[in-house]
């Protein structure tokens, strides 16, 4: 099914409820009433919205009851039922605007939007890398309130990857409505977040409902209400990798400053000295199309970050005058300028590409960072041009995409290699360095990781996103890198100052375990 076959089924629903002088006839704003909420619990059931049985969830474990709302989007009679109850949960709730998460719930957002004259907006659950590249597509205004539309809520962990989004926007959201709570958790991890849950039923109550009318047997009912009771859900945390468990022995983490001063690349002891005396521990991916969005997002975040990340071949000019004007900003904000340069060829190649082409990376870039799959030469062909001006290089000895082959061995014989080369290696991009068989490397070496936001997830080409507190306190990492979540927010500035507190938070909080 297409992601706008709901909308072609809401759209009959409308173009089916004319009235008399052919406009569209508005949903009934009046509360259901008991009769109606039981047929419409009834009619869930008929329409195998809520089945009963034996059903192994993507956690593995054997439930005895499966929902699965996508099938209202055939049935335009239960929708508009479902929309009108979830209208009047939060008709007196204070809101000027409504957001479905994707994307069952995108139906039913519509449909309460055209039953109910409420504006609308749509959560892009992959944001596009072309045209205008929005998480949130809409008409809407910084400031304003908006209602979250949910279907179905076990854990929380989907309405929280809208949360963020809606967020950078400048939107304020304090509310949820969701068609059924499976009361495992959900609500109470909202509230954590700042969020009211408004469930139009709990699943004890569709239950009772059921029990009621023989459609489901008491010992099946009891069955369900057991499995809710012992599957309490945790958090939403991060997926992509497990966490690591620190052995009861391990060492309190070193600070920073005590750090530096055994880092023996002198940008490493720069880096981490100004980390310290920042403190911050973030870096912004200016992944930007133009030279003029990349020195407006220096300026705007540069008094929050550590390490301005910049990927120059995306843009159609590069000059000495855009060189000069990127450093002043850094001086002025005090930051670290990192061209994402992932050199991967032999020695003498890099040494050219390093040195010298339209860019000249070596002149104004005090990081770079290189792959090892050459092997050690590209450190020795890099360190013959960057040494001597006091650069630092990265090796990427991990990556924040889905499937990536730098992992286990390969990662292993990178760390070595940093090891080997302390002189010129300033230390990762890595993901998980606490989970490394070695453990994460000397104290001098600094680990940066990639695919950082505020929220766990991914995206539809294979970036996983891990948060900050994951990564810098489960993970090991040092510095957390955000690209998305701060460039296309719509205040950068406030995004870079959030994620900036999240991570020294984070970084606070691991030197006290």
């Amino acid at each position: 099914m297409g992601v706008f076959a709901p909308f072609r089924a809401v759209g009959r629903f409308v173009s089916g409820r004319m009235g008399d002088q052919g406009r569209p006839k508005a949903s009934s704003k009046d509360p259901m009433s008991e009769a109606e909420v039981e047929e419409l619990v009834l009619k869930l059931n008929q329409i195998e919205a809520v089945k009963f049985g034996e059903f192994k969830l993507k956690s593995g474990l054997i439930s005895p009851v499966y929902i699965d709302l996508r099938v209202i989007v055939s049935y335009p009679d239960v929708l508009e039922q479902v929309s009108r109850m979830m209208w009047n949960k939060v008709r007196s709730t204070d809101f000027h605007i409504i957001c479905g998460v994707p994307y069952t719930a995108l139906p039913i957002a519509t449909c309460m939007s055209l039953g109910f004259d409420l504006p609308m907006i749509m959560r892009r659950k992959e944001v596009k890398d072309y045209g205008t590249k929005k998480a949130i597509e809409g008409a809407c205004k910084p400031g304003q309130k908006c209602l979250i539309v949910e279907d179905l809520v076990t854990s929380g962990a989907s309405v929280l990857e809208t949360l963020e989004p809606l967020q950078l926007e400048g939107l304020k959201v304090t509310d949820v409505v969701v068609l059924i709570d499976r009361e495992q958790g959900g609500e109470a991890h909202l509230k954590k977040n700042g969020l009211a849950l408004h469930a139009a039923f709990k699943l004890s109550q569709l239950l009772d409902v059921l029990v009621k009318h023989e459609k489901v047997s008491d010992l099946t009912a009891n069955k369900v209400r057991s499995f809710i009771t012992s599957n309490q859900t945790q958090l939403p945390a991060a997926t992509s990798t497990p966490t690591p468990q620190p052995a009861p022995s391990k060492p309190a983490r070193l600070a920073y400053e005590e750090r530096a001063k055994q880092a023996k690349n002198p940008m490493a002891q720069r880096c981490l000295e100004l980390m310290a005396r920042k403190q911050s521990n973030l870096s912004v991916a200016a992944d930007v199309d133009t030279v003029e969005e990349m020195l407006d997002l220096a300026e705007k975040v540069g008094p929050h970050i550590v390490v301005f990340k910049t990927h120059v071949d995306i843009f159609d000019k590069w000059d000495d005058s855009i060189v000069a004007r990127l450093q002043e900003i850094a001086k002025k904000h005090d930051f670290l300028i990192f061209e994402d340069r992932k050199f991967a060829d032999i020695g003498n190649t890099v040494v050219s590409q390093y040195a010298g082409g339209i860019y000249k990376i070596a002149d104004w870039s005090e990081i770079t960072n290189a792959h090892l799959v050459p092997g050690p030469g590209i450190i020795e062909g890099l360190k013959s041009v960057g040494l001597p001006k006091g650069r630092g290089l990265l090796l990427l000895a991990e990556m924040s995409s889905k499937g990536t082959l730098a992992s286990g061995a390969y990662t292993d014989s990178v760390a070595q290699a940093a090891q080997q080369h302390q002189d010129f290696v300033m230390g990762f991009i890595s993901v998980n360095p606490a989970g490394w068989a070695s453990g994460p490397a000397a104290p001098g070496l600094i680990h940066m990781t990639p695919g950082v936001q505020l929220a766990a997830g991914g995206d539809a080409l294979g970036q996983q996103y891990n948060t900050p507190a994951d990564v810098i306190g489960a993970r090991g990492s040092d510095v957390i890198i955000v690209g998305r979540g701060i460039f296309k927010a719509a205040d950068p500035a406030a995004a870079a100052a959030e994620y900036r507190k999240a991570g020294w938070d984070a970084y606070v909080a691991s030197l006290q375990k």
